[in-house]
């Protein structure tokens, strides 16, 4: 059984707003982890102490590159003590090939400092770098410059479906280096965000690729939600259970 958690930018608004309280629903709702994506100005004590109350677990963080490069030792000190071991570059910027050549480069550095302090960096795919450059993907040249030992992905099924791939087999050929696993559906029409089992998106066979590789966390994420964002998440985790994740 994989565990299932939420991406947090889902609720950003209600976040914002309220962050202790939006985590208490979260907990209610059965979820067993969060992505961050901000820590709601709390302490890191402070955070540590909530998720610890509340019974769920930090199954990410989502850090921008700039904090990456400029901040990085106070944000390793900072997911160390909350006991979070992923962290997550969620963009970056491309104009041609050469570009994800270089930032490979530079996740390579960032993940061997993560690495000596027993973190892991992950990277997580939009539709943008599947631009091509005559039979090569802009994440297929992140996966090969990037070392295995130091560089894994989170992979977001939606954004690959939407780019014209397969989800699926993108799990298969990023094996064990598919760490972290964004679990969202499509809409038929319009090709908008869905929640989780109303969709055309292959759920069961999305989740049975991420079994057979050893994924550590299903991530619900919702980009927008055309619902109360808090009945949508509930929506999406109640399906994902019955699919007997």
């Amino acid at each position: 059984m994989i565990p299932i958690a939420l991406q947090l930018y889902t609720l950003r608004e209600l976040t914002e707003k309220d962050f202790t309280g939006t985590l208490k629903q979260v907990s209610k709702i059965g979820y067993e982890g969060v992505e961050f994506a901000g820590y709601g100005n709390l302490k890191a004590q402070e955070l540590k102490k909530l998720l610890d109350d509340l019974n769920l677990k930090p199954a990410g963080s989502h850090v921008g590159i700039d904090l990456l490069t400029s901040e990085l030792d106070s944000v390793i000190e900072y997911n160390l003590e909350i006991g979070n071991h992923f962290i997550v570059c969620p963009w970056q910027k491309y104009d041609k090939k050469e570009d994800f050549i270089n930032f490979a480069n530079t996740l390579n550095e960032i993940g061997q400092k993560c690495k000596d302090k027993g973190l892991k960096l992950c990277y997580h795919n939009h539709a943008h770098e599947f631009a091509r450059f005559g039979e090569v993907r802009g994440l297929d040249l992140l996966f090969t410059n990037t070392k295995a030992d130091l560089v894994d992905f989170e992979i977001d099924t939606y954004w690959v479906k939407y780019a014209g791939a397969d989800p699926i087999s993108f799990i298969t050929t990023f094996g064990k280096r598919a760490s972290l696993l964004h679990v969202k559906d499509m809409e038929r029409v319009g090709r908008d965000f869905a929640e989780i089992g109303t969709g055309i998106m292959d759920i069961r066979g999305i989740i049975s690729a991420a079994k057979n590789v050893g994924t550590k966390w299903l991530i619900v994420e919702q980009d927008k939600c055309k619902m109360d964002p808090i009945e949508s998440i509930k929506i999406s985790f109640t399906n994902l259970k019955r699919m007997d994740v």
